[in-house]
C-alpha cells in the first residue's frame, strides 16, 4: 500500500451550493454527495474564481486568476508558460499515477500536457465505470484521479428545448409537482443594467426572457433531477471505491465549476455574480481523517485558488512560490486556529461582443459579511449586498449613503487586489 493517500477529486459541471440534500434542500435528493459530507466538511463559503467552465478549470489547474494565467474565456487558451505547471503536473512529479475520467475544457492546453492519463471522454455514465478500472490497477504508488462530470450543465440545453447530452430525465406529471419560485425570483431595484443588455443580446443563451412562472418552476424540477442524474453516478464511483477497500486510504474533494442561477433575479445560467452562479458545493472527506459532518460557515474559499495547494499539501508535492491560494487539509481535518484569507474576489466577464464600453469585465469582492459586485457600464454598476441579513441579494445598500463606510472599505479592497495581481482588464471602479 502507497505511504501517502489517494486523492480522488470530483467534480460536476454548473451546479449551486445549495443542490443537495446534506445542504437542507427538500426539493432534490443526493444520498451520494451526502454521504461525502457525513465523512467530511462541507464548506458552504466556497466560490469560484470564474463562473464559466473553461477560465474556471484553468485556474483551479493553474492556481491562478484567469486574468493571470490567460483564460478568460472558454475559447481563450491559458499562457504557454503555464503549459506543464499544473495541478497534474505537480502530483505526477510527486509520484502519483494521474487520470482523467470526463470532462476536460481547460483552453490551450490537453490532459496529457497536465500529466494526466486520459481514460474516458464526455459521458457521464462512462465516467465511473472507467474510474473504477483505473483504481483497480495493480500499483506501487498511490493515484490522483479526476472524475469530472457534464451534469447538471444539461440544464443549458433544457432551456434552449434541445435534446440532452446525457440523456433524458422524467418531466414532471403536473405543474403542482415542480418547485415553486425563490424567494428572490424578481428582479430587485437598483440591479445592474448590464445583466438584462446580455440577456437582450443574446436569447440563444438567455431564452428564459419570455418565460412563464411556470416555464421556470419546470426548469428548476428538471435541474434538480440533472442533479439527482449525476449524483447517482458519482454513488456508482463511490461504491466502486468502497468496493475495492480504497475508501480508507483515498481523500476526496467533491465539487463543481461554477453554479446555476436556477431562478434567482429571473436569471438561468451562469456568467453573473449572484450567490446562486458563484457559491459552489465544496465537501473534502478522508474517512476517519477528516472532521466527520462538519460544516465549515466562516472560512472564504476559492476553488481556483485553494484546490492546488490543498491537493498538493495532501500528496506532498512541490508547488511553485508566489501563489495566492491556502491549503484546506487542516480545516478539513479540524484545526481552525491558523490564519486565513478576509476576503475574496471573483471574476467574470459580462460579454456583449465588440463595440463602445470596453471587455465587459466585471469583479465581486467577498468579506465577512458584505458582497460587493462592481461592473463597467449601465447604470447601478455597483452592488453592495448584506449577505447576513439579505442571502437573496434583493436590497442594494450601494444606493444608501447610510452604507459609505462599507461601500468605500470594499472598493479600496477590490482596487488593492487588482494592483496586487496585475488586473488591467477590470476598470470598473
Amino acid at each position: 500500500m502507497p505511504d501517502r493517500p489517494n486523492i480522488l477529486f470530483i467534480i460536476t459541471d454548473q451546479q449551486f451550493a445549495g443542490a443537495m440534500s446534506c445542504a437542507g434542500n427538500p426539493d432534490v435528493h443526493t444520498p451520494n454527495m451526502d454521504s461525502l459530507a457525513e465523512t467530511g466538511v462541507r464548506f458552504t463559503r466556497a466560490y469560484c474564481t470564474h463562473p464559466l467552465c473553461g477560465p474556471q478549470r484553468a485556474s483551479y489547474m493553474t492556481g491562478l486568476y484567469p486574468h493571470q494565467n490567460g483564460a478568460t474565456s472558454n475559447g481563450t487558451p491559458i499562457k504557454a508558460e503555464y503549459k506543464g505547471k499544473t495541478l497534474g503536473n505537480f502530483l505526477k512529479n510527486a509520484g502519483y499515477d494521474c487520470a482523467l475520467s470526463g470532462k476536460w475544457h481547460v483552453p490551450g492546453t490537453t490532459p496529457e500536457e497536465s500529466g494526466l492519463e486520459v481514460i474516458c471522454g464526455n459521458r457521464d455514465d462512462e465516467v465511473p465505470l472507467r474510474a473504477i478500472e483505473f483504481m483497480k490497477r495493480d500499483r506501487d504508488n498511490p493515484f490522483f484521479l479526476i472524475a469530472s462530470f457534464l451534469n447538471p450543465h444539461d440544464i443549458c440545453q433544457v432551456a434552449r428545448s434541445q435534446p440532452l447530452p446525457q440523456g433524458p430525465v422524467p418531466e414532471p406529471a403536473t405543474i403542482e409537482e415542480c418547485p415553486n419560485l425563490p424567494a428572490n425570483f424578481a428582479i430587485p431595484p437598483y440591479s445592474p443594467d448590464i445583466l438584462q443588455m446580455l440577456r437582450q443580446a443574446n436569447r440563444r443563451v438567455y431564452p428564459t426572457i419570455e418565460y412563464t412562472e411556470d416555464d421556470w418552476r419546470r426548469l428548476r424540477f428538471l435541474y434538480y433531477r440533472l442533479c439527482e442524474k449525476v449524483d447517482a453516478e458519482i454513488g456508482v464511483l463511490l461504491n466502486g471505491l468502497r468496493d475495492l477497500s480504497l475508501e480508507d486510504d483515498t481523500y476526496i474533494v467533491f465539487t463543481s465549476d461554477h453554479g446555476d442561477g436556477h431562478g434567482a433575479h429571473n436569471w438561468n445560467q451562469k456568467t453573473s455574480l449572484y450567490e446562486e452562479v458563484i457559491n459552489i458545493p465544496f465537501i473534502i472527506s478522508h474517512k476517519g481523517v477528516t472532521q466527520p459532518g462538519g460544516v465549515n460557515d466562516t472560512h472564504l474559499v476559492s476553488l481556483g485558488l485553494d484546490l492546488l495547494p490543498t491537493l498538493c499539501d495532501i500528496g506532498s508535492a512541490s508547488i511553485p512560490n508566489g501563489l495566492d491560494g491556502l491549503s484546506l487539509r487542516s480545516l478539513a481535518e479540524g484545526n481552525t486556529s491558523g490564519e486565513w484569507r478576509d476576503d475574496l474576489v471573483v471574476e467574470t466577464i459580462i460579454d456583449l461582443g465588440s463595440g463602445p464600453g470596453g471587455s465587459g469585465a466585471s469583479r465581486a469582492v467577498l468579506t465577512d459579511r458584505y458582497k460587493y459586485s462592481a461592473f463597467p457600464m449601465g447604470r447601478h454598476r455597483e452592488q453592495l449586498i448584506d449577505l447576513q441579513d439579505d442571502p437573496g441579494e434583493m436590497v442594494n445598500l450601494a444606493v444608501n449613503s447610510r452604507f459609505k463606510n462599507e461601500l468605500d472599505d470594499h472598493r479600496r479592497r477590490l482596487r488593492d487586489w487588482c494592483e496586487k495581481t496585475n488586473d488591467r482588464s477590470f476598470t470598473g471602479v
